[in-house]
C-alpha cells in the first residue's frame, strides 16, 4: 500500500469513527424535519390580537374595516383626539387610524394618519391603504355617475391552466419547487465544503502546532499529506451523503406509498406517477417530483461535492499550513467564503427567473460557483453538454489550483512564529 493511501485511509477511519459523525449523520436528516415540523407549527400559530382605533371623523370608512384573528378594529371616534393618543402611549391600543373630516377626496387620501409606539408593518399599512382607497374609489365611482355594481360584475378573474407540450397537465409553483430542490443541494454542498474544508485546515494546524508534522513529513511527501487529508475527508463526506440519499429516497417512497401513488421505472428517474387522473393536487406534485432527473441530480451531487470540495480545500490546506492558530486564519478565510456565498445568491436571484439565461450559464461555468449555481439549474433541465464543460472546468482548475497550494503548503508546513501576509504567500509560491 503506498503512502498516499495510507493518508487517505488513516484520515477517513479518524474522520468516520468520530461520535460527532456517527451521531450527525443519522441525526441531522430527523434535525431538518423536525425544524420543518416546527416551522409549520408556528406558521398555524395565532398572533396576539392587536387593537386598533379609528377616529373616523366622516363616518365614511369605520365600518369598512373588519376584525380579524390578528388585528381587532374599534371605533373610537367619539372620543378625544388627545386622549387616544395618550392610550397609545399607555399601550391600551395597537395603533390610531385618524381620518379627518374633509369633502373633497383628494385632500383627504393625503392628510389620514396613524399613530402608534412602533413601525407598523408594511403589510398592515397597506391593507389599511387597501380598504381605504377601495371606498373612496367607489364614492368617486358614484360622483362620476358611474354605475359600480356594473364595474364589479365586469371584473374578470383569469386563472391561466398550465399544460405541457405533451399534453400533460403542469403545476402552478413547480419552479418554486425546483428552485427549492436545487437550492437545498447547493446550500449543502457550500455548507459542506466550508464544514469539511475547515475539518482540514484544523487538522493541519493541530499537526503543525503539536510537532508531528515534523516527523510525518520526515516520511512523506507534503503534496502526499494534503492529498492524503483532502481526499480521505472527502471519501468521510460522500459516505455521510450517501447515508442520507437512502434514508430520503426512502421517505419519499414512504410518503409516496401513504399518498397513493405508484412508482415504477422510468427511464432515468427510475420512477413515474400513475394517471393524472387518479391523483388528488399532492400526488400530482409528488408525481412531478419523481419526473425531476433524480439520477442526474444526485450524481451530479456528488461529482461537483467531490470537485467542489477538492477545489476549496487545497485553499484550506494551504491556510492551515501557513499559518499557526485558526485565529491567524481567518484574513484569509474571507476571500475564499465569498465565492460560495456569491453563488447562492446567484442562484436563488437568478436561476428562478431564468435558469437558462446568461448569467445563470455562465456562473454555472466558473469553477469557485459552478457547484453551488450548477445544482441549481439541474432540475430545470440542463443539455448535458453544458453540464460535462463545467464539471471538467471544474476539475481543470482543481488541478491547477492544487499545483499552487502544494507550494504554499511545502513551505508553509515547518514555518512557526510568524504571521504570514498575502505578501508572503506570493512569494512562496516562487519557490
Amino acid at each position: 500500500m503506498s503512502k498516499l493511501q495510507l493518508i487517505i485511509k488513516r484520515e477517513f477511519i479518524a474522520k468516520v469513527r468520530n461520535k460527532s459523525f456517527i451521531v450527525m449523520t443519522f441525526l441531522s436528516p430527523l434535525l431538518f424535519v423536525a425544524i420543518g415540523v416546527f416551522v409549520g407549527y408556528l406558521s398555524t400559530m395565532e398572533a396576539e390580537l392587536k387593537t386598533i382605533a379609528i377616529h373616523d371623523e366622516t363616518g365614511r370608512f369605520v365600518n369598512e374595516f373588519k376584525s380579524g384573528t390578528e388585528y381587532r378594529y374599534v371605533n373610537a371616534s367619539n372620543e378625544n383626539l388627545k386622549t387616544l393618543k395618550e392610550n397609545i402611549v399607555s399601550e391600551k391600543y395597537e395603533g390610531l387610524l385618524i381620518v379627518p373630516k374633509m369633502e373633497d377626496n383628494a385632500q383627504l387620501q393625503k392628510n389620514i394618519e396613524y399613530v402608534s409606539n412602533d413601525s407598523p408593518s408594511v403589510s398592515f399599512i397597506e391593507d389599511l391603504e387597501d380598504v381605504i382607497t377601495k371606498k373612496i374609489t367607489a364614492e368617486n365611482f358614484q360622483k362620476a355617475g358611474l354605475d359600480t355594481l356594473a364595474i364589479k360584475n365586469a371584473k374578470a378573474d383569469v386563472s391561466i391552466n398550465l399544460e405541457k407540450a405533451s399534453g400533460e397537465e403542469a403545476l402552478k409553483g413547480l419552479n418554486e419547487i425546483k428552485i427549492i430542490i436545487g437550492g437545498a443541494f447547493g446550500y449543502l454542498i457550500m455548507m459542506f465544503i466550508i464544514l469539511y474544508g475547515n475539518m482540514v485546515m484544523r487538522s493541519v494546524i493541530e499537526e503543525k502546532t503539536s510537532r508531528i508534522i515534523e516527523v510525518i513529513i520526515s516520511s512523506v511527501k507534503p503534496f502526499q499529506l494534503m492529498m492524503g487529508k483532502i481526499i480521505g475527508t472527502s471519501l468521510a463526506g460522500i459516505l455521510q451523503f450517501l447515508i442520507w440519499a437512502v434514508l430520503g429516497l426512502s421517505a419519499m417512497f414512504i410518503l409516496s406509498g401513504m399518498l397513493g401513488v405508484h412508482i415504477g421505472a422510468s427511464g432515468a428517474a427510475g420512477a413515474q406517477a400513475v394517471e393524472a387522473t387518479q391523483n388528488s393536487d399532492m400526488q400530482m406534485y409528488i408525481r412531478e417530483l419523481w419526473n425531476l432527473p433524480i439520477a442526474t441530480i444526485l450524481i451530479s451531487f456528488i461529482i461537483y461535492f467531490i470537485g467542489g470540495y477538492f477545489l476549496y480545500s487545497s485553499f484550506y490546506a494551504s491556510i492551515g499550513a501557513a499559518v499557526d492558530n485558526e485565529t491567524d486564519s481567518q484574513q484569509f478565510l474571507l476571500p475564499i467564503i465569498m465565492p460560495l456565498i456569491l453563488g447562492v445568491y446567484i442562484g436563488f436571484f437568478t436561476v428562478i427567473n431564468d435558469p437558462h439565461g446568461t448569467i445563470a450559464t455562465v456562473f454555472s461555468m466558473i469553477p469557485l460557483t459552478s457547484p453551488i449555481v450548477m445544482m441549481m439549474r439541474i432540475p430545470f433541465g440542463v443539455p448535458v453538454w453544458q453540464i460535462i464543460v463545467s464539471m471538467l472546468l471544474l476539475f481543470g482548475t482543481f488541478l491547477l489550483v492544487v499545483w499552487f497550494a502544494a507550494k504554499i503548503y511545502r513551505v508553509g508546513i515547518l514555518m512557526y512564529g510568524k504571521k504570514p501576509t498575502w505578501k508572503e504567500l506570493i512569494k512562496w509560491l516562487k519557490y
